[in-house]
């Protein structure tokens, strides 16, 4: 494939201005392992926004899930219902603990966990459920609450992208008795490596603050309860460094700010695109009732793999980085392994092919969103003249071919900015 370096990356990290300064502060401060003063203000906004009984920040949202499993006991002979379509620290945090991953197919609308199954997925060696808040698009994590409460399960979102989202007011990582935030350099709100956990149950707050202490109680000893802390449980060492607390610090304090800037670029792709999927030629993603979105992603689903690989190519030649994301874990030699998928899993299997992520980034100008919705328009039409192909029902003029000569629409959506 012929491309060239992409002037409009998938990602690219924002800088707030303050990072170094908090970093150096740290750094003169002589306190850089965890839990020094950076990490008390990020914890405290954290629960402030969330409504979390506790907030513990730890290395990573890995970290996180795997910390949850811990907390809640998960063990050898128990089971874990899970979508599929998740990346693969969901089925890791309960690999780890010689648990089985159970993997349900997941809706096509919000290509979040089907709720609808998971009754039938649900067995008398289950333990929990992890719902993924996928693209920061609230699941249906009510009715999932109803089933683990009413079958006596561990309800632990995954919502590793779901910073800033919430549904109904509430933010997601606080519905479950745990919950997983992601600070990873691809999420809204970063520090290259980190994530947080959410206690949403107050009876589990000490035991995922001695887990998380690599089974001691040093934060007692932190905070003057004690003269000396010791091993108390099982544990490992899952805390965050102060640095990367600083450089935390930072995005937060602007996390508001964050967040309005990719809901713009958002917006604009989700008008770009508008008359495609009435035409038939994508889908969009769909934002749920009652939710508000985070603006973590934004994709399309096209007609089939090889129109998204095709994509992925033609967009990378004119420098523009799209990508595709998961592989279904069922379908993954560690998924073969380690768990087992309940049923068939078709949208599962049908999305993994069709989904295409296109550059979301804080600095993105009206013009790169135009350029990237001009650059898949025009690889739609060039794709299908090629292969000579022309969807049912789509009529000369469709957007599609509107597209590829621009002149003919010269306010097409995409084309005039916003």
């Amino acid at each position: 494939m012929t491309s060239i370096d992409p002037d409009i990356p998938f990602n690219r990290p924002f800088e707030t201005g303050r990072e170094r300064r908090h970093i150096a502060d740290a750094i003169a401060s002589a306190h850089l392992s965890a839990d020094g003063s950076f990490t008390k203000r990020a914890q405290g906004w954290l629960r402030e926004r969330t409504g979390a009984c506790e907030v513990l920040l730890v290395h990573s949202a890995t970290a996180a899930l795997e910390l949850a499993a811990l907390v809640a006991d998960i063990g050898p002979g128990d089971e874990v219902v899970m979508p599929s379509y998740t990346f693969v620290s969901t089925a890791n945090a309960v690999v780890l603990r010689g648990a089985t991953p159970v993997f349900v197919d997941i809706r096509p609308d919000t290509l979040n966990l089907d709720e609808s199954l998971v009754d039938d997925a649900v067995g008398p060696a289950t333990k929990a459920i992890i719902p993924v808040h996928y693209a920061g698009m609230a699941c249906a994590i009510e009715d999932l609450c109803a089933i683990a409460k009413r079958a006596g399960l561990w309800l632990i979102e995954d919502a590793a992208q779901g910073m800033m989202a919430a549904l109904d007011g509430r933010a997601l990582g606080t519905f479950g008795s745990l919950g997983a935030l992601s600070f990873h350099e691809t999420k809204n709100v970063t520090c290259g490596e980190g994530g947080a956990l959410l206690v949403n149950d107050p009876s589990l707050v000490r035991r995922a603050e001695i887990a998380r202490a690599k089974g001691t109680n040093r934060l007692d000893l932190l905070r003057g309860d004690t003269d000396h802390y010791t091993w108390l449980e099982r544990g490992s060492s899952y805390a965050m460094s102060e640095l990367a607390a600083a450089f935390l610090w930072a995005q937060l304090e602007s996390a508001d700010n964050i967040t309005a800037q990719r809901i713009e670029v958002w917006d604009a792709y989700h008008r770009a695109f508008e008359d495609l999927e009435q035409a038939g030629v994508v889908s969009r993603p769909t934002i749920p009732q009652r939710a508000t979105y985070n603006a973590h992603m934004y994709y399309l689903l096209v007609d089939d793999r090889r129109t998204r690989d095709r994509l992925i190519e033609d967009l990378a030649r004119v420098g523009i980085q799209a990508v595709f994301h998961y592989v279904p874990l069922h379908d993954s030699p560690g998924g073969r392994r380690f768990g087992r998928a309940h049923g068939e899993l078709p949208v599962t299997a049908s999305v993994a092919g069709r989904l295409l992520r296109l550059p979301l980034w804080v600095g993105m100008s009206e013009r790169d969103v135009e350029r990237v919705a001009d650059g898949v328009r025009r690889a739609l039409a060039g794709g299908r003249a090629r292969d000579g192909t022309r969807r049912v029902g789509e009529r000369s003029g469709s957007p599609l071919e509107r597209s590829a000569n621009p002149s003919r629409t010269p306010n097409a959506p995409g084309r005039s900015g916003g």
